[in-house]
């Protein structure tokens, strides 16, 4: 009698035999400081989770965008008075007092992150910078009202509930002619926007990251 044909092996995966997993982007082990007297200062990114500095290309193009506000060359902001929110690794913060801000406060809760902002502040004898541990909001609630030439607010992109009382507390510190670097996983309408005093006047799309520069909804945009 002939043999019956062994039926054909099947191509699906093994049962139970899950897909692999999806690589991740790796994170920068540092940033460094694009210009002002710290440039190429390099600074160490922790491997803490949510932390996500702001790209090297990205800021670069954020603070031309400010220096072209201020009215200044070679992106310097002299004089101004800034908050670096939700600072990380002080990317922002210190990019502004290298580029001649008067004064930076660099706000983070991470108390390990705090300790590091403390030693690169020592280490470049940063005068201009003062950092608290805390939260970003309240210490953006708690600035006198039109203070502020800059906020950089780049919260947690899994922290959405951060992001409207950030941009609400921000637009009441900024002085009329002042300016928010938000970052944000989505680009805000400006219909949002307007809700909380503000105005789109620069944008762009780096990969996952959405970089908005605004400014009070009286100035109107670009």
């Amino acid at each position: 009698m002939p043999q019956k044909k062994a039926a054909p092996a099947s191509r699906s995966a093994p049962a139970g035999k899950s897909k692999p997993a999806v690589k991740r982007p790796s994170k920068p082990s540092e940033v460094r400081i694009i210009g002002g007297e710290w440039k190429r200062t390099r600074l160490a990114v922790a491997d803490k989770p949510g932390l996500r500095p702001t790209p090297d290309r990205v800021r670069e193009t954020i603070f031309n965008w400010l220096a072209s506000l201020a009215g200044a060359g070679g992106g310097e902001l002299p004089g101004w008075q800034c908050v670096d929110a939700f600072a990380g690794t002080g990317a922002l913060g210190f990019e502004a007092a290298s580029r001649g801000a008067a004064g930076v406060l660099l706000c983070e809760q991470d108390a390990s992150l705090v300790a590091q902002l403390q030693a690169v502040k020592t280490k470049l004898e940063a005068e201009a910078v003062r950092i608290e541990r805390g939260n970003g909001v309240t210490a953006l609630e708690r600035a006198p009202a039109g203070s502020l030439d800059a906020v950089f607010l780049d919260p947690p992109f899994d922290n959405v509930a951060l992001y409207e009382p950030a941009l609400r507390a921000a637009a009441r510190a900024l002085r009329a002619e002042g300016s928010v670097y938000l970052e944000a996983p989505r680009r805000w309408s400006g219909e949002e926007l307007a809700a909380l005093g503000l105005a789109e006047f620069r944008y762009l799309k780096a990969g996952a990251v959405h970089a908005h520069l605004l400014r009070p909804a009286a100035q109107g945009t670009a």
